[in-house]
């Protein structure tokens, strides 16, 4: 009975991953100030870091890729070449179509990469954080893509007939419009950018989560608890190498599904069919 209670004491402690792991501290001075009765501060924090970080290691990267062009390419300028082609070609050009995608290659770029990167740094040692787990910062590339999609479908349509195209489905019975208008604006208006953000957040927020608790339970369990709790740690650390590879696999397609989602959200407001 004892050493049972003992297990039951120790396993108590165990303080398990939750949402307030994602709550970093700022670095440095801040200031608290309260909202709505919680708490809030001012101050730079780490994933604010590496949203300036990762900018500025797309916008370096690119700049040395393409700088010294030549028709026999160095490596950088090939790898440069290749993540070009990638988004022109195989997003932009395939899902906007040859006509209209040029002038939205540079967006869908750089919004491509910058996720990417921001995703792999919740797996890259010293940084260990998805950036993109923070939903304030994913709801602020959704509004960015929103008005996008918005004013190029205005831009072409006028405002008017853009709502109509996106309102209105075609090749309905007018009787129906009571029912199918409101549904319309709501998914393709309102409800866009909201599923959008979430789909990004909470990948990457889940996945971080998983990798949190795989890697501190296993050390808990080896470290902490007796001997008989060793093997289930090193199967916890197991786990947590296994879901490492599934996890980065996870970053690079939340990245492709949000840019992929953009064209064809830019797509469909060009388009003169809805």
């Amino acid at each position: 009975m004892s050493s049972i209670a003992t297990s039951v004491t120790r396993a108590e402690g165990f303080q398990a991953p939750g949402p307030g792991d994602f709550n970093l501290p700022p670095i440095g001075p801040d200031k608290t100030f309260e909202f709505l009765g919680q708490e809030m501060y001012l101050g730079v924090t780490k994933p604010m870091l590496q949203l300036v970080l990762v900018a500025g290691v797309v916008f370096v990267f690119f700049w040395a890729a393409s700088r010294k062009r030549a028709m026999v390419p160095s490596r950088l300028q090939y790898v440069g070449e290749q993540g070009y082609g990638f988004v022109r070609n195989g997003m932009a050009r395939d899902l906007i179509g040859s006509k209209d995608f040029l002038p939205f290659v540079p967006y869908l770029f750089s919004l491509f990469f910058f996720i990417l990167l921001n995703n792999l740094l919740g797996v890259i040692p010293f940084f260990q954080f998805p950036t993109m787990s923070r939903i304030g910062f994913v709801y602020a590339l959704a509004l960015i893509s929103w008005l996008v999609y918005i004013g190029v479908g205005i831009k072409k349509h006028g405002f008017l007939a853009w709502l109509k195209l996106m309102c209105v489905p075609s090749g309905v019975s007018p009787a129906m419009y009571p029912l199918l208008i409101p549904l319309e604006f709501m998914s393709n208006i309102i409800v866009r950018p909201v599923t959008l953000a979430l789909r990004l957040f909470c990948n990457m927020f889940a996945g971080h989560m998983l990798l949190i608790l795989f890697a501190l339970g296993g050390e808990y369990l080896i470290m902490e608890m007796s001997l008989a709790y060793a093997p289930v740690g090193i199967v916890a650390w197991l786990l947590f190498g296994i879901v490492t590879v599934f996890e980065i696999l996870v970053q690079v397609l939340q990245a492709y599904v949000f840019v992929l989602l953009n064209a064809m959200y830019i797509q469909g407001s060009l388009a003169d069919e809805h």
